[in-house]
């Protein structure tokens, strides 16, 4: 099963990538600005993939006390980013950097890469400014701006706790290895695609 995984995930990404990758829906405003903000994750490829890999990698962590500081971490400084983006234009800067951000958490699923606490959480905090900026940068001026933050705060909390379960039922059947392998090299393939895209 762990090897039907991988093809299912590419096959996601190439064939959803030119659609979802970086043309992040604007639901019409009478869906409000808290589930234009919850859809905003969710839609946007490249968000989700990156949230589920960033609590894959926490779970990782061989310290179970304070991984959850790098969840924590991330969706204080996307919401950091998403102020710092308010009111600015989207700059293809910052989705490079999303790019690069899905490919560095890629290679840190792959090899289950362990780091001390605070060096996590600050490359936690750096992934997600870019991600918080490029939800600021694309807010509609229309919305309710903190509406639309907590709605993509939960959607954030929701992935990033989907990865850690992820990683937590890897764990309990013993398939560690098999699942840092697929879902990292699917995550760094991904990166590449939209790259592609990008350039």
């Amino acid at each position: 099963m762990t090897r039907s995984v991988l093809p299912i995930l590419l096959f996601v990404a190439l064939a959803g990538a030119p659609g979802l990758a970086f043309a992040h829906p604007h639901p019409h405003p009478g869906s409000g600005g808290f589930g234009a903000g919850f859809a905003h994750p969710l839609l946007g490829l490249d968000h989700l993939l990156a949230m589920l890999g960033v609590g894959i990698w926490a779970a990782q962590q061989t310290y179970r006390r304070g991984f959850w500081l790098i969840p924590v971490a991330f969706l204080a400084a996307m919401l950091a980013g998403f102020g710092i983006g308010m009111g600015s234009a989207p700059l293809p800067l910052i989705e490079f950097g999303i790019v690069g951000s899905l490919a560095v958490v890629g290679l840190l699923v792959y090899f289950s890469r362990q780091l001390p606490l605070m060096a996590a959480t600050a490359a936690a905090g750096v992934f997600a400014m870019f991600h918080g900026h490029a939800h600021g940068a694309e807010t509609a001026v229309d919305l309710s701006g903190v509406a639309f933050a907590l709605g993509f705060l939960l959607a954030s909390a929701i992935l990033l706790c989907t990865g850690v379960a992820v990683w937590r039922r890897a764990e309990r059947v013993l398939l560690q290895r098999p699942v840092a392998r697929t879902t990292g090299a699917a995550l760094v393939l991904a990166s590449a695609v939209f790259l592609v895209l990008l350039v």
